[in-house]
């Protein structure tokens, strides 16, 4: 007697589109790299470029880029994580609305702004642009943890409490990594941000790669203008990647 073969269903869950994408951002930003190398070498460069866009100081400015980012990113996490904690709290439901107020006018206010001020009550510097990337990019992490928070589902939280878990405890094992998505989208927003906004800290003499597009621009150099600009948005995009692997390894699994 004959047996009857019925095919085996496939079980397996199919590869995300970001997955298979995942590389495009970096091998962009590795092509903009070489690009503008390429065309730094082969351009006809008078003294001014060519004393402005050595390998020495490429690699300067973009070190110098890199610090400013990862110190503000740091800080406003230090900063906007436990705030949007406390106000997510039932006892600081009063202090959401003049928080968030002032969290948003700070990133209203033009960057610019924001650096020009500092510079004429407390000078130029380092220490100066840090600040205004920190004001500037605070709203998205403070925001992101706050709603976070409060979209964890009511239930399970009723649900952790009536097991006798502490409030203390609920906090770090039930509401946490349930947030942990939306806290991670902005941090990742708040350092696209801190890589566009820290090239106005050139204005505070805080070096970085707006050193480039501002020389480019007062000395009406093309060949700097295009090499700060395009090593500017090759950094994005490779921090954006960075964020983005970041982001699905941090994600508590299930979620």
């Amino acid at each position: 007697m004959s047996t009857l073969t019925v095919p085996r269903r496939d079980t397996s869950f199919p590869e995300e589109p970001a997955e298979r994408i995942s590389w495009i951002l970096p091998a962009l930003a590795v092509a903009l790299v070489v690009g503008t190398l390429a065309y730094i070498s082969t351009a006809e460069l008078d003294s001014i470029e060519a004393r402005a866009l050595t390998p020495e100081i490429l690699l300067r400015k973009l070190s110098e880029h890199v610090v400013l980012v990862a110190v503000s990113t740091a800080i406003v996490i230090a900063l906007g994580v436990p705030a949007g904690i406390a106000l997510s709290r039932p006892w600081a439901r009063h202090l959401r609305g003049p928080v968030l107020a002032v969290a948003n006018a700070g990133q209203a206010i033009p960057s610019i702004g924001i650096l020009v001020l500092l510079a004429l009550v407390y000078g130029v510097g380092f220490s100066m642009a840090v600040v205004a990337l920190v004001l500037y990019a605070l709203l998205p992490i403070l925001r992101n943890t706050l709603v976070g928070l409060q979209q964890v589902d009511r239930f399970v939280v009723d649900a952790a409490r009536g097991m006798g878990m502490s409030a203390r405890r609920i906090l770090f094992a039930v509401e946490l990594p349930l947030a942990v998505p939306v806290m991670l989208a902005g941090i990742r927003i708040s350092l696209i941000l801190n890589v566009g906004v820290a090239t106005l800290a050139t204005y505070t003499n805080a070096g970085g790669l707006g050193d480039l597009i501002e020389r480019g621009i007062v000395l009406y150099r093309m060949p700097i203008l295009v090499a700060g600009c395009l090593l500017t948005i090759a950094l994005a995009l490779m921090v954006d990647w960075l964020a983005g692997l970041a982001e699905r390894r941090l994600r508590p699994k299930g979620l």
